[in-house]
């Protein structure tokens, strides 16, 4: 099933988010060469593609798990979360409906 992984980043998160890119995008990476991410991104924390220095304000993960448990797991262990720029974890089971 889909889950909806909905996190909130700590302030002034863009420090730790650029030291634990490479690991969380590998990680993302890993869901998407086995068909089980729908999408991801940041949620920029101004009104612009690139928020330059006001940085980010937290994420949007969709991806197939087998359960609400697995998913929620799989959260807790992102290097974001384990490095501290994470400071909310939500998630929901997501239907897809459109497109």
């Amino acid at each position: 099933m889909w889950y909806a992984i909905i996190t909130q980043d700590v302030a002034d998160s863009l420090a730790g988010r650029k030291a634990n890119r490479s690991a969380h995008l590998e990680r993302l990476q890993a869901l998407a060469d086995q068909g089980r991410l729908l999408v991801a991104g940041p949620h920029p924390a101004v009104d612009a593609d690139d928020p330059g220095t006001a940085g980010f304000t937290g994420s949007l993960i969709v991806a197939d798990f087998d359960s609400l448990e697995s998913a929620q797991a799989w959260a807790e262990e992102d290097p974001y979360t384990v490095g501290g720029v994470t400071e909310k974890i939500k998630v929901k089971p997501f239907k897809k409906v459109l497109p």
